[in-house]
């Protein structure tokens, strides 16, 4: 199946503004791309590109003063049924985690382990290693939190989000994330694209999705605690400790983000 993913941002800039964006998807997905989603911006300005210690593609530029619009249009080769969890469940020991796993069961900028350590054990301690207890925190998650654009914050951490009980996907993901790692499972957050391909209208308007992934049999798992149910056309963006390493954009000035708009679909 083809899907067209893409988006339309509307900066406003008093002045000349360097910015730092996450908009490109993963290297890992090259694979799949038909089409490359190359960003435009109108005006037309220099871009530099570097990878990131994530792996993750950053572009720099300097927006001019007055209004730049960022967008990008890409295809890509998704497979047309719903994903579908790994064969293998097995839990590590922390002794036999990669090197590259340890930084991700340390706590972080929106994942305080330390504050939800106690509770993660409470609620969880009993439960089954590996895929299950992951799950296990994905169901809690789901339905602990309740879904509400106006209890979302750029600030809100995975414990306010425990005490709150309502927020957004990026709230679902932190929660889970500190949850698993406080259970010495490494958990990464994630950013990208979800289509609503086989479901059932109507649909909520489009917008950049946040999931995690869990270190499991030697290989990173998909978890979606938001909408905890396989999805067809996952693409994935970014990927980091939580959102404070994949943000969609940096700006090292003042500015407005006055449009917004996300493209997921079929192509064709």
């Amino acid at each position: 199946m083809r899907l067209r993913v893409g988006y339309e941002l509307v900066y406003e800039c008093p002045q000349s503004t360097p910015m730092l964006l996450m908009l490109n998807t993963h290297f890992s997905r090259a694979r799949d791309m038909l089409v490359p989603d190359l960003i435009n911006t109108q005006p037309r300005v220099s871009l530099r590109q570097y990878q990131d210690s994530f792996g993750n593609l950053c572009t720099r530029l300097t927006a001019p003063p007055g209004v730049m619009t960022l967008s990008a249009r890409g295809v890509f080769e998704v497979p047309p049924n719903h994903e579908l969890p790994g064969s293998n469940d097995y839990q590590h020991p922390i002794e036999e985690l990669p090197d590259e796993c340890m930084m991700f069961l340390l706590g972080s900028r929106y994942c305080e382990t330390d504050l939800l350590s106690a509770t993660a054990w409470r609620l969880f301690g009993h439960t089954q290693l590996g895929r299950r207890r992951v799950q296990a925190i994905c169901d809690f998650v789901h339905n602990h939190v309740r879904f509400d654009y106006n209890c979302a914050r750029p600030t809100k951490t995975a414990w306010q989000t425990w005490q709150d009980g309502a927020g957004v996907c990026r709230d679902y993901a932190h929660l889970a994330v500190a949850l698993c790692r406080a259970m010495n499972i490494p958990a990464r957050y994630c950013t990208g694209y979800i289509s609503d391909v086989g479901l059932p209208p109507p649909y909520a308007p489009m917008d950049f999705c946040a999931w995690f992934e869990a270190f499991l049999g030697n290989n990173w798992e998909t978890f979606d605690p938001r909408n905890n149910a396989p999805r067809t056309g996952r693409i994935l963006m970014a990927r980091g400790r939580d959102a404070a390493d994949v943000a969609i954009s940096n700006t090292f000035g003042s500015s407005l983000l006055s449009r917004f708009t996300v493209v997921c679909e079929p192509d064709g």
